[in-house]
């Protein structure tokens, strides 16, 4: 570790074991993570290639890390690696003629939104940890967020990057280019590809003007059956600038820390918005409210008034923080075709109650991405158990219901296991070539996802 500390400015390789013991795991708490050799915290793309060159002449595993809120264990160190934190990575510069800004992967999700609202301007990914969440892992696992129904995901807005391979070398991808099909698309390729191709050390952005104010709709139902009808209703007739779903579970532990008068006898909760320009934006909020009357909700709000709106949209945010107070949680985020979105949720609350475990599903319903929250208490061995089989039966559902193991959290390494049922013996095949001809000696986050 001298040669390595010799080669970068001091205090950028940290072996104190009580400050590695903060970083070994993710938000997911993978019980599997193990004893880092080194934290490295760079602060500029040079400074990784260092890190990287060396690591690769001496072969030794480099596990890459963003702010630490990853949900599928993909930042879990491993013994005798090197934790590569991309926190001190910190600059950003906004071009508003291009829409475009140019952002070192440790700002948070939050920060490169004000940054570029001084402009005038929208970054619009927004997964619900937006706060605490770096962009550098957005970019890594390909986050998405609850505006992503209508906006897409991180990938809809990486232009281009520097990313550094391997054996240290440092590439410029795309760039401040709306079209560009110039050779392979490989700024693709490295989006969501969760540290095991490259370690991102610049990204650039694509921007939108300011998003428009935006109208709400809320609605209770009395069944899940009945808010699914709903969501299906929307989607047929529009695509909302959001569409979230929270079940009973969800609502009443919302509603327990925050007392704003959720109906805690609901089975389920739909809050939707429109952000369609002018006296579009109601128009569209009609049509959302008769399409949950039509699927028979007890209840439906419909609000212009902008600290209205965000009320609802906070505590859908906060509720897996919620959710998270009544247990430890394995929290998933399998996605399926929405004409088959009712089929995961009564399949997901069958396998609960056949496990005997609780399980609250919360969802980007929009889009079809679900995010089951798995309770349950880790000293108490029995239930801990049923949990994990819950985890991987769920997942199983989802496959077989033609949907993904991951609609934005990434496989990491709590679900590589049943990345091979998803994706088939040919594609898994294709998938190692690819990492073996980018990463030959696999020092880059060995574990996650192959």
């Amino acid at each position: 570790m001298n040669t390595l500390a010799a080669l970068l400015p001091k205090g950028t390789v940290i072996t104190d074991p009580d400050i590695l013991a903060g970083y070994r795991q993710d938000r997911a708490l993978d019980p599997e993570a193990g004893t880092p050799l080194a934290l490295v915290r760079p602060t500029t793309t040079e400074q990784v290639s260092e890190t990287v060159r060396w690591a690769n002449e001496n072969r030794v595993p480099v596990v890459p890390r963003g702010a630490g809120t990853g949900l599928s264990g993909g930042a879990t160190a491993q013994d005798g690696a090197l934790l590569l934190s991309t926190e001190r990575m910190r600059e950003i510069s906004v071009d508003p003629v291009t829409r475009t800004a140019i952002a070192q992967p440790g700002l948070l999700n939050a920060e490169v939104k004000r940054a570029v609202a001084e402009h005038g301007l929208w970054y619009p990914p927004d997964p619900s940890s937006f706060e605490i969440c770096s962009i550098g892992g957005n970019a890594a696992t390909n986050a998405g967020g609850l505006c992503c129904v209508k906006y897409g995901v991180t990938t809809d807005y990486v232009l281009g990057m520097q990313v550094v391979l391997a054996d240290g070398t440092a590439v410029r991808l795309g760039g401040p280019r709306l079209k560009d099909s110039a050779g392979l698309s490989l700024t693709k390729l490295f989006v969501g590809s969760e540290g095991t191709l490259g370690i991102i050390t610049e990204l650039t952005l694509r921007l939108l003007p300011a998003q428009p104010p935006q109208s709400t709709v809320v609605a209770t139902f009395s069944t899940l059956t009945a808010a699914t009808e709903a969501i299906l209703g929307v989607t047929g007739r529009l695509r909302p600038s959001m569409l979230e779903f929270m079940d009973s579970v969800a609502i009443n532990a919302v509603e327990d820390e925050l007392r704003m008068g959720l109906d805690r006898s609901a089975a389920a909760l739909l809050v939707a918005r429109s952000d369609a320009p002018g006296e579009h934006a109601a128009e569209e909020a009609a049509v959302i409210v008769a399409a949950c009357e039509k699927a028979g909700a007890v209840e439906v709000f419909s609000t212009e008034d902008a600290e209205e709106g965000e009320a609802f949209t906070a505590a859908r945010r906060f509720a897996i923080p919620a959710v998270e107070r009544r247990g430890t949680l394995l929290l998933e985020d399998v996605g399926v075709p929405l004409p088959r979105l009712g089929e995961l949720v009564a399949g997901i609350a069958e396998i609960a109650a056949r496990r005997d475990v609780l399980v609250s599903v919360i969802a980007h319903a929009g889009d079809g991405n679900t995010h089951p929250l798995i309770v349950h208490d880790p000293h108490d061995p029995d239930e801990t158990a049923r949990a994990h089989l819950a985890f991987g039966e769920i997942m199983e559902l989802a496959i077989a219901l033609g949907g993904t193991i991951t609609g934005e959290h990434g496989v990491g390494r709590l679900k590589k296991a049943w990345l091979p049922d998803q994706l088939g013996p040919d594609v898994m095949d294709l998938t190692r070539r690819i990492k073996d001809a980018l990463d030959p000696h696999g020092i880059l986050n060995p574990g996650a996802v192959l």
